[in-house]
């Protein structure tokens, strides 16, 4: 695991949707000690004609492939989390192979550096299906869906990821019971979903606990915080 080969664990927290005010404080917050965080956004989100898929999206704007090159540049992770928020286990294959092919493309016109080859697809509602799983691995590195959110710790041939979240009220205390179970174990990887900050999103957290945790977090020895991509990468 490279520099982090003395870290049995691993914290990665992951940011969905892409909005816009929780993104940037997330990020003010993550660069005070150093860190990088992980921000998964819809292709067309920001998109004058986007529709929010559920009321937890509504009235809080998203930011746009501007901000996340400078987001980018200052360090932190951006990787894909649909298209258009669809559920995919709820059209045809076809279909959603179609919505996720549009969406790396995408990614890869409006996102500098981007290779869909190396990243994380990141699905909306953490729902998958088996086909869609089998095919994914042919067009990007590795995916995060539905399931146990401790993993093992990265390994070269990883590629199916999972993760679990909290909501629709706030979630620090589902988090920090995640986190605990973590500390537990001998060793292990935490990929918690989360989205925004404050009021904004399903399931959020306060700018407030976000500072106290990670400022926790990265006093204790074994623990690691950093984002999915690099966590894999590190390996």
């Amino acid at each position: 695991m490279g520099e982090f080969s003395k870290k049995q664990h691993i914290v990665s927290l992951s940011f969905d949707d892409g909005f816009e005010k929780s993104n940037l404080k997330i990020a003010e917050i993550y660069e005070k000690l150093g860190l990088s965080a992980c921000f998964n956004v819809i292709a067309l989100g920001h998109d004058p004609d986007f529709k929010p898929p559920d009321p937890f999206h509504e009235g809080y704007p998203r930011g746009n492939f501007e901000l996340w090159n400078t987001l980018q540049t200052r360090g932190h992770e951006i990787m894909p989390h649909g298209l258009l928020h669809h559920n995919l286990t709820e059209m045809p294959l076809e279909d959603a192979q179609r919505s996720i092919q549009r969406c790396l493309d995408i990614f890869e016109q409006e996102l500098d550096g981007f290779q869909a080859c190396e990243s994380i697809y990141n699905f909306a509602y953490n729902a998958s299906t088996l086909e869609i799983e089998t095919w994914l691995p042919t067009v990007v590195k590795a995916y995060r869906t539905g399931g146990e959110p401790i993993n093992p710790l990265p390994y070269s041939s990883q590629i199916k990821l999972t993760t679990d979240g909290h909501g629709p009220e706030n979630c620090e205390q589902y988090l920090d019971e995640q986190i605990g179970w973590l500390l537990e174990r001998p060793a292990g990887w935490l990929i918690y979903n989360t989205h925004g900050l404050e009021d904004e999103g399903w399931g959020p957290i306060r700018a407030e606990y976000l500072d106290a945790l990670l400022d926790r977090l990265t006093r204790i020895e074994s623990v690691a915080v950093m984002p999915v991509g690099n966590a894999l990468r590190s390996q």
